[in-house]
Parts: structure tokens; sequence; C-alpha cells
């Protein structure tokens, strides 16, 4: 399915407020209610709309840090690292990259202490870096069209 001028109007709505209603969309985007439905059910099909999601403050949730780990895994300790990753509380985005780490961890954590007992469990699969996040610069930027 290409994605035409109509669709991106449709996914940059979607991606500022997903909740907006297919109806308000049409008015603002110039369709009727029916046709961004079928659009939509079709980027959904598609697999180009994977999901709706919330967005949830750590901080208001108790968590004073958000951190970035790297990981240099040893050898023989990644596939093991790889299951394991998935049952810590802690990590809300974990990517799998080139380069000297091989694993980068987006945490979040309630304060200094468990930041520190969650990077002893890190030193059992590979040497870390640790950075604590300041403030957001861009976050959950849209997808945009090529130019």
């Amino acid at each position: 399915m290409p994605l035409d001028q109509i669709n991106w109007k449709i996914l940059q709505e979607l991606q500022k407020n997903a909740r907006m209603s297919f109806s308000e969309i049409g008015r603002k985007i110039g369709l009727t209610s029916p046709a961004v439905a079928e659009r939509v059910k079709k980027m959904e099909d598609k697999g180009i709309i994977k999901g709706y999601n919330v967005q949830v403050s750590y901080n208001k949730t108790g968590h004073q840090l958000k951190a970035i780990i790297t990981l240099k895994v040893f050898m023989g300790r990644l596939k093991p690292f790889l299951e394991k990753v998935k049952e810590f509380r802690e990590v809300i985005n974990c990517y799998r990259i080139t380069g000297n780490e091989n694993i980068i961890l987006e945490v979040i954590l309630y304060d200094q202490a468990h930041l520190e007992g969650f990077i002893d469990k890190l030193i059992t699969y590979g040497e870390t870096r640790t950075h604590i996040v300041l403030s957001n610069v861009v976050e959950q930027a849209p997808v945009k069209p090529r130019v």
C-alpha cells in the first residue's frame, strides 16, 4: 500500500492524538469519516499503523531517574541476556545495536539505590556504561514523509 499525501495527513493527525475521531480527522484533511476509517483500517492491516499507545509520565509514577545504559555483552552471554531483559521491570526500551556495545537500554528507576541494584544485575552479562537523562529534548517525534 503506497502512502499517498492523504494517508500521510491521517498519520500526522493520529501521531498528534491517537484518540482523535475519524470525523475530526476528516474535517481537518477534507475527507468523510468513513473514508478516513477505511484508510486507517488498510494501514492497520498492512502493519503501517502498529498500535495505539498511552504516554505515561515516569516522574508522576514515582520514578526519579531515567537512564540510558549501554551494555557490551560478554562472549556467550548475549542469548541469555536477550531472554532475561524482557523480565526487567526497569526497562522501557531495549535495542540491539552495532558497534562496540551490543545493547542500549532505556530504563526508569526510583532512585540511585535502585540504579545501583539494577547495574549489579546487568554486570553479570557484560560491561555497562550509564548515562542519566536530564531532560527530553525530542520525545515521541512523529514519523514524517520523505521530502
